[in-house]
């Protein structure tokens, strides 16, 4: 229901509101009062052409908006969340401005939208009965929904079985002709995926190996550095030159050691120096084993670089890491799946076709007569009234 109508620098009017209820309502008065006006402003919310005549003189624009009442899950709602906009408590608000230059802009549910989708809109909102016609009717479809609630019945139980199978019908034609025109397309694609794919299964990288990979090669890399630098860090901490870390934590613990039991204070540094020198000879001698232990190994140097550049090459191609190497192989051998049974989806398809055909021809066939029928009296009736 239409709740609120509202016009601004329309015509002779340089602003005006109305409020509609439920029920007749009767717009009166003098020649040149803008009666008129309110027809055109329901036409522009209706998408109709945009007039830069229609601005009042001397203003820069002319705006018309209307609030209407919507059922919950209606057409209208759905046209106008798909456009983006929204149905506010059931109150869908349009409108429509005209610049003095000619523009137009229009709006359904606070999203700009093309004035033809305003015509979709309230094609399901108003009808507009002139001297001589019905302008609704004037179009096939709204032509057909009446004759289709003329009919009744027996009609709404042949389309709600012709419905789903027409959509499944035409579904399959779209899909074979998809398939048969973008054959040369899908083959290329399928050869790209092919080769991706086998690059991938040749590496067979695993999740996580690229940082493993990583923490190795520096360790080979730099091997022989890593065992002189922890050889000379044994050598100051327990070497036998007098000046090894140890050397100079033992005198001076036990310089303390005489002293002992004479103050608490003094008690608890010499236990802590004790630790220390407890630290620095287990520090000493994993030093010691560390050293002992690097592996100075330039063929296994060799393979991990050439594996780091494997995944490298891999990951250039197919995703920043190997995490996302893995999904792309994934993806693409589902799509493998799908384009190599093109041939068997399509006489599947055709199968289908060759199913439905003769339904949906029969089903359209029944439609016809009953349609037929149904017009043949609706138009008695309607020569009748007249």
């Amino acid at each position: 229901m239409w709740q609120h109508l509202r016009l601004s620098s329309l015509g002779v009017i340089e602003s005006a509101e109305l409020e509609l209820d439920s029920g007749f309502t009767v717009i009166t008065g003098e020649t040149g009062a803008g009666k008129t006006m309110v027809v055109t402003a329901l036409g522009l919310l209706r998408g109709g052409r945009a007039d830069l005549g229609l601005v009042r003189h001397g203003e820069r624009q002319a705006r018309v908006e209307a609030s209407v009442e919507v059922a919950p899950g209606s057409t209208v709602g759905r046209i106008v969340d798909d456009a983006g906009g929204a149905v506010d408590d059931d109150v869908l608000v349009l409108g429509r401005v005209l610049s003095a230059q000619g523009r137009s802009r229009a709006f359904a549910g606070g999203a700009t939208v093309p004035a033809a989708l305003l015509a979709e809109i309230t094609d399901e909102l108003v009808a507009v009965h002139g001297q001589s016609d019905q302008h609704r009717l004037l179009r096939g479809p709204a032509q057909r929904a009446a004759l289709d609630a003329f009919a009744g019945e027996p009609l709404a139980d042949l389309l709600a079985e012709y419905t789903p199978q027409h959509a499944r019908l035409k579904a399959a034609h779209a899909r074979v002709r998809e398939l048969t025109e973008h054959a040369q397309e899908r083959a290329r694609e399928l050869d790209l995926l092919r080769h991706g794919l086998a690059e991938i299964e040749a590496v067979e990288p695993l999740e996580g190996e690229d940082d493993q990979l990583v923490a190795e090669e520096g360790r080979l890399a730099h091997a022989e550095a890593l065992a002189r630098a922890a050889l000379a860090a044994h050598e100051g901490l327990a070497g036998d030159h007098g000046t090894a870390a140890r050397d100079v934590v033992a005198v001076a613990t036990a310089a303390l050691q005489d002293v002992a039991g004479h103050d608490p204070t003094l008690d608890e540094l010499t236990t802590r120096l004790r630790e220390v020198g407890i630290l620095l000879d287990e520090v000493s001698a994993d030093l010691s084993a560390y050293a002992d232990g690097v592996e100075v190994d330039p063929a296994r140097l060799a393979a991990v670089q050439e594996r780091r550049a494997a995944i490298v090459s891999l990951q250039r191609k197919y995703g920043p890491g190997v995490a996302d190497v893995l999904a792309w192989q994934q993806k693409a051998a589902t799509s493998v799946q799908d384009l190599d049974h093109d041939d068997q989806a399509i006489a599947e398809l055709e199968d289908e076709i060759a199913r439905l055909t003769p339904q949906v021809h029969d089903l359209a066939r029944r439609m016809s007569e009953v349609r037929r029928e149904a017009g043949e009296r609706l138009g008695a009736l309607v020569c009748e009234e007249l």
